[in-house]
C-alpha cells in the first residue's frame, strides 16, 4: 500500500451508481491490473481514470492501491477519517463484483504485523517506543480515553510527533477502529509519568474489552420519546440578533447518553432581511419542511432521537443523538442533495458519548431554574 490518491479533478456531471461503477471498472480492470502489477505509470494508466469515475459516485472518496500478493492487486476504498462518508465506502465494496486477481476493502486496514515501524519528520514510531496508559474519568466512566506515551516526546515538535502517532495507530488499529473505538487521546512523555505503562502491543485487546463492556451495558437500553417535555429557550446574541431554541429536557438529563453516542448537527442557512436573524414566515416554513423530511427518516423512538434545535443569525442547527453513524449518513446526504436548490443543508456527525458539546443548553437550563 503506497499509493494514495484523493477524488478530485475533472468529472462527468451524469451520477454514477455502485452497479454503473462496478459495469465499468470491470471493462478496464485488466488494463489497471497490468498498471498496478507491472508498476508503470499508476498515475496516469490507473488513478487518472479510476478518480473521475468514483468522483461520479460521490466526492470526497480516497483509494489506495498495491499487491497484496504476486496475483492479486488490493484496492482499498477509503472516507480518511471524514466519518460521515464511511457507509458510503462500505456500501460501494459491497457492490462489488468478485474479480479474479482483484482484492476490494472498505476502510484502510490494520497492518498485519504489530513490529512495523514507520519514520516522520525525523522520528520513528513503532511498539518498542510507544506505550499506553488507559484512563477513566469518574464523571464519564464509559469514554475510552488512552494516554500514549512516546519515548522521544519532546514540547518543541509536539505537533510532528503528534501527527506521527495518529498516523500510527490508523495503521497499527486500522482506519476503522481508530476512529471509532477510541473517544480521546493524549500524546505525552514517559517523564513524570507514575502509572503503570502497558504495552502498545496490547492495546488491540483493551479496546475489544471496552467495547464489548459498552455494548453489554447500554446495548438494551434506548428510550421512546412521545411525551417528552420540552423548554423554550430565548436569547440574544452578542451581535444583537435573536436566537430561540427547544430542547429535549427529559433527554439532556437523562443517564442513556452513552447508549446513543453518536452526535448529528444540521445546519440550514436562510437570509433574512431586518427579522433580527431569524426566519421570515416563508422561510420558517420551508425550514419545518426539512426538519420533518429528516424525523420522518431518523425514528425519534428507534436509532436516533431528537435532542432539539436551535434558530438564529441566519442558521438553523437540528440536534441529534445516534446509536450509529451509518443510517444518519444516508438520511442527511439524501436530504442535503433534495433541498440543495432551496436552502443550503450541511451536516456533521461526530463520537461525544456524554454529549458534551450540548452542554450549553445544559448550562442555560441551569440559570432558568435556578
Amino acid at each position: 500500500m503506497n499509493f494514495l490518491k484523493n477524488i478530485f479533478g475533472k468529472k462527468d456531471n451524469a451520477p454514477m451508481s455502485y452497479q454503473d461503477f462496478w459495469t465499468w471498472f470491470q471493462k478496464n480492470e485488466k488494463t489497471f491490473f497490468r498498471v498496478v502489477k507491472e508498476q508503470g505509470d499508476i498515475e496516469k494508466g490507473f488513478f487518472d481514470k479510476l478518480s473521475p469515475k468514483l468522483a461520479q459516485v460521490k466526492e470526497d472518496f480516497f483509494f489506495l492501491t498495491g499487491m497484496s500478493d504476486e496475483n492479486t492487486v488490493e484496492l482499498v476504498f477509503t472516507a480518511d477519517g471524514i466519518i460521515k462518508n464511511f457507509v458510503f465506502v462500505e456500501e460501494l465494496v459491497a457492490a462489488a463484483p468478485q474479480i479474479v486477481g482483484w482484492k476490494f476493502i472498505a476502510h484502510k486496514p490494520a497492518i498485519p504485523t504489530k513490529d512495523f515501524l514507520i519514520s516522520m519528520a525525523g522520528y520513528d514510531f513503532s511498539t518498542k517506543n510507544m506505550h499506553f496508559i488507559p484512563s477513566r474519568q469518574p464523571n464519564y466512566p464509559d469514554e475510552v480515553a488512552i494516554s500514549i506515551v512516546y519515548d522521544d516526546f519532546n514540547e518543541k515538535d509536539k505537533n510532528a510527533i503528534t501527527n506521527g502517532i495518529y498516523i500510527y495507530l490508523d495503521n497499527f488499529l486500522g482506519e476503522l477502529e481508530s476512529t471509532v473505538g477510541i473517544d480521546t487521546v493524549h500524546i505525552i512523555g514517559k517523564e513524570n509519568v507514575k502509572e503503570e505503562l502497558v504495552p502498545l502491543k496490547k492495546l488491540k485487546d483493551y479496546l475489544v474489552w471496552r467495547e464489548k463492556e459498552f455494548i453489554e451495558k447500554y446495548s438494551s437500553k434506548r428510550q421512546r420519546t412521545e411525551t417528552a417535555n420540552y423548554a423554550l429557550l430565548k436569547t440574544e446574541l452578542p451581535n444583537g440578533k435573536l436566537m430561540t431554541a427547544i430542547i429535549n429536557t427529559d433527554l439532556l438529563a437523562s443517564n442513556i447518553k452513552p447508549s446513543y453516542p453518536w452526535i448529528l448537527t444540521v445546519e440550514i442557512k436562510y437570509s433574512e432581511e431586518n427579522n433580527g436573524g431569524l426566519p421570515d414566515k416563508a422561510t420558517s416554513q420551508l425550514l419545518e419542511e426539512i426538519e420533518d423530511a429528516i424525523l420522518e427518516e431518523l425514528k425519534d423512538f428507534e436509532d436516533c432521537l431528537n435532542i432539539g434545535r436551535q434558530t438564529g443569525d441566519n442558521v438553523r442547527e437540528i440536534y441529534y443523538a445516534c446509536t450509529d453513524f451509518r443510517l444518519p449518513s444516508k438520511v442527511l446526504y439524501k436530504i442535503e442533495k433534495k433541498y440543495a436548490q432551496k436552502l443550503p443543508v450541511t451536516y456533521e456527525i461526530f463520537k461525544d458519548k456524554y454529549w458534551q458539546s450540548l452542554n450549553r443548553f445544559i448550562n442555560l437550563l441551569l440559570l432558568l431554574y435556578i
